[in-house]
Order: C-alpha cells, then sequence, then structure tokens
C-alpha cells in the first residue's frame, strides 16, 4: 500500500473531515473542526509530488505547474472519496483533502428543516445553498437531487468542481459533467445544459457574472437550478449577485431575480456536544410575494424581518434555528453566541 493510500485510509478511519499535506511537516488530520498531528512520517518535496503524481495524469501535473494550483477528486476504491486541490507555498507542493461521505444522506437526516425537502418539489426557479467552506453546501444539494432521484423521472445535469458525490440514475436520468473533463468552464456547461433538454441543473460554484447570468437565464426560462454562494445569509446572498453586474444592469437583474428565486438556504456547521459529528444551523429564506417586493423594490435590509416574521410558511433565522440547536442540547453555548448574527439578543434568548 502506498504512503497516499495509508494516509487517505487513516483519515477515512479517523473520521476526518480534512487532510493537509505540506512539505517538511508530517500530514495533519481535521477531525470534528479540530487540526490533529499524526503519527506519519515529514513529508519531503519529493514524497509530495510523487503522492500528486499518483492521482492525476502527467498531463494534469504539466497543467499544474503553469497554473500553480488544481481541483480535481481521487478515491480509495471501495472506501471513500475526497476532493483535492494541489497548489504551492513557499515554492513546495502541498495537498489539502476534503473527505467525501460514500453515501448520500437524506436532508432529514442531515438535520436540515422539511422545508427543504419540500423544495425538491418545485418545478422551475433558483435555489441557492449558501454558507461558508466546509459548511456543507455540496452535501446539502447532493441530498435534494437524492431525494428527487427517488421519486420523479427527470433529466438532471449537473455541473461540478470536481465531480464529489457519485450519483447513480434511479428513477431519473442523471448526468454528472466535471469542469476541466467533460466542459471547459460553469458558465460553458450551462449554456449547452440548456440544449440538453433538462429538468434539473445543479451548478457547483456561481463564480462570475457569466455564470450567475446563465443560471438565471435557465431558472427563467422553466428549469430548476440548484447552486452555491460563499455568503452567510440571504440578504447578503441577492446583494452580491446583484452586485456582481454593472450598475446600469442592476434594476433589471433584482426584477429577474426576484421573479426566479425560490429560496435561499444558508448555513453553518457546528460541532456537537451530545456525540460526535457536526450539526448544521440554518437560516432558511423562501420567496414569497413579500420577499420578491422587497428584492424587486431595493429593500433588502428588509428580508431579515420577513424571514422573523413568516416561521408558519417554513422560514427561519439562523438565530433561531442556533436557539433551537442549544435548547435541544446538541451545541454548546459558546458556540451558539459565536456563531450568532445578534449575539446580544440571542444571549438574552438563551438565558430565558
Amino acid at each position: 500500500m502506498s504512503f497516499l493510500q495509508e494516509l487517505l485510509l487513516t483519515g477515512l478511519n479517523c473520521g476526518a473531515s480534512d487532510i493537509h499535506v505540506m512539505v517538511n511537516s508530517p500530514p495533519l488530520l481535521r477531525i470534528h473542526t479540530v487540526l490533529q498531528e499524526t503519527d506519519f512520517p515529514v513529508v519531503t518535496p519529493e514524497g509530495a509530488e510523487e503522492m500528486l503524481k499518483e492521482m492525476i495524469s502527467e498531463q494534469r501535473y504539466q497543467e499544474f505547474l503553469k497554473k500553480r494550483d488544481h481541483d480535481f477528486s481521487t478515491e480509495v476504491p471501495g472506501k471513500g472519496r475526497f476532493r483535492v486541490n494541489s497548489h504551492f507555498q513557499r515554492g513546495a507542493i502541498a495537498i489539502a483533502f476534503r473527505a467525501i461521505p460514500d453515501h448520500v444522506l437524506t436532508i432529514d437526516k442531515l438535520n436540515l428543516p422539511q422545508a427543504v425537502a419540500d423544495l425538491i418539489r418545485l418545478p422551475r426557479g433558483l435555489v441557492l445553498v449558501t454558507g461558508d467552506t466546509g459548511s456543507g453546501k455540496s452535501t446539502t444539494m447532493a441530498s435534494m437531487i437524492d431525494a428527487m432521484n427517488k421519486i420523479y423521472r427527470k433529466h438532471i445535469i449537473t455541473l461540478e468542481d470536481p465531480v464529489e458525490y457519485v450519483l447513480t440514475s434511479h428513477k431519473c436520468a442523471i448526468e454528472q459533467r466535471e469542469i476541466g473533463d467533460d466542459c471547459p468552464s460553469f458558465a460553458s456547461g450551462l449554456r449547452h445544459a440548456l440544449r440538453q433538454d433538462p429538468d434539473v441543473i445543479l451548478v457547483g460554484e456561481m463564480r462570475d457574472l457569466e455564470t450567475t447570468s446563465a443560471a438565471i437565464t435557465a431558472a427563467e426560462t422553466g428549469h430548476l437550478v440548484l447552486s452555491t454562494l460563499h455568503t452567510i445569509n440571504a440578504s447578503q446572498t441577492i446583494e452580491r449577485i446583484i452586485d456582481i453586474y454593472p450598475s446600469e444592469q442592476q434594476n433589471q437583474i433584482r426584477s429577474m431575480l426576484a421573479n426566479t428565486l425560490q429560496a435561499v438556504i444558508s448555513q453553518s456547521l457546528f460541532k456537537r456536544t451530545d456525540m460526535p459529528g457536526m450539526v448544521p444551523g440554518v437560516e432558511l429564506m423562501l420567496c414569497t410575494p413579500a420577499v420578491r417586493n422587497c428584492i424587486r423594490e431595493n429593500r433588502i435590509f428588509e428580508i431579515p424581518n420577513v424571514i422573523e416574521t413568516s416561521r408558519s410558511m417554513g422560514m427561519q433565522t439562523l438565530d433561531t434555528s442556533i436557539t433551537q440547536l442549544y435548547f435541544n442540547g446538541q451545541i454548546s453555548r459558546e458556540d451558539a453566541l459565536a456563531h450568532a448574527a445578534f449575539p446580544d439578543k440571542l444571549n438574552h434568548a438563551l438565558c430565558a
């Protein structure tokens, strides 16, 4: 067994979410948010190069040397998959691995609100899953696709960089396209996807203006589009999308977004106190007429209040979710206050 395979197996067996390989130090594992040292030997420059070449072709390796960064996926056959980023630091190769569970958890098992499960019934529109890196965005989208796959007969196209969860067609026909291998970019993949008779399109990330425009167009033309952004709540998500566009186009985009956006799911992961593992705190905004008016009329600042007063419709703020997790004994008071949108207000609620 190679050094790489042994390292990846160790990470999987320890329940590590991430593995970090850097020259002149032993590999590190992140287990339940905490970085931990390993008993593996110090990685040499030659060792890091050998590990990378074990995972990618010579052509990809030469491209990496030019671009200095490369995203891809790898697996330990029969054990698990990893999303991988190779890069240079201080002139030497470094590698970051993110473990991908070998099966897709259901929406219920992920501790997501019931209203998230209801979103898979939407025939069209834009659904966004947002949060920091490592907050479970890809896992949530995979669980939604998996739920559709068990119920509906639809054609689903995913555009991912790289492909993380390998999805098997059951009732749905699922095509997974990897950026770089199967299509040159998200924007290009989206444009061509519209000619491939899709019902649902998953876009790994709305990174730029071209991809964002193509995603909104796809949602406008009768497709259900799922995608992600690195934003922490619904208001910031909407502002981020609008700000991507030149100022002279922003009023038009507000109107388009008001018509096409269906929901924003914003996640933060918390270390559990009742058992090993992580649990998400979730803000959920559903696009009711009140929310659509706020977007159209550039009153984004009012959206948190609309969410707060629309619990009966299935919406919830992050702080409401955090409060529930705390009183259920799932997270610590320290973590609850550290992640709260309004710590003083939440502190008062926790003391009540």
